[in-house]
């Protein structure tokens, strides 16, 4: 498989400076959603690179150290719960991404942003299906987003002991779910993905 295609290709219509983009935290009930902007070397490919989901924990940790030294530049940025309720997932996703890209120290000129919808760039993009299987730059993009926002899910741990958020990362697992409806929900929780749970308990 040829991981550079879409980079490649943008650089054939005249772009420079091609970043690839990625979010983690879409489908969570807590937490902000976190996304990453990468830009590549020329041809430069990051051995063991992969869509983020098909790593394992301790891969993509080693991953993130390896990437952040090795690429031309990358940003990682946030969009907070606040943001997510008061204007949706799907527009706080792109809100993140667009913070990601605006904060690159190296601006980029040209965008392949993973899934099937475009932030509002101020940058010419594209979007790619499964860009985190296709391409390196968005790969490498996912695992910074990936691993920044379970980083964050550890220090919650600590902060709210109660809900287990080192073991399913704010996800809906049986385990979060139980401990909402025991606990109630926290300042981290998005209260409007948790009507269905607490709805249950009337």
């Amino acid at each position: 498989m040829d991981w550079l295609l879409y980079e490649n290709e943008s650089k054939l219509k005249g772009f420079q400076s091609v970043c690839g983009v990625d979010e983690a935290g879409r489908g969570p009930l807590a937490g902000p959603v976190c996304a990453a902007a990468v830009i590549l070397h020329d041809n430069q490919i990051i051995e063991g690179v992969n869509d983020s989901k098909k790593l394992s924990e301790k891969k993509r940790e080693a991953l993130f150290d390896v990437i952040k030294q090795s690429v031309k530049a990358y940003s990682i940025a946030f969009a907070t719960v606040e943001e997510i309720e008061e204007m949706n997932i799907l527009n706080a996703t792109m809100l993140a991404m667009k913070r990601a890209v605006d904060g690159l120290k190296l601006k980029a000129d040209y965008a392949l942003i993973d899934g099937n919808r475009l932030p509002e760039l101020d940058i010419p993009c594209e979007y790619v299906i499964k860009g985190d299987a296709k391409s390196m730059s968005i790969a490498a993009a996912s695992i910074l987003a990936k691993v920044s926002r379970d980083r964050l899910c550890y220090k919650y741990a600590e902060k709210y002991p109660q809900y287990g958020f080192d073991k399913h990362k704010g996800y809906g697992t049986k385990l979060h779910t139980e401990r909402i409806r025991e606990f109630g929900p926290c300042e981290i929780h998005r209260m409007s993905f948790l009507t269905k749970i607490l709805n249950n308990d009337r």
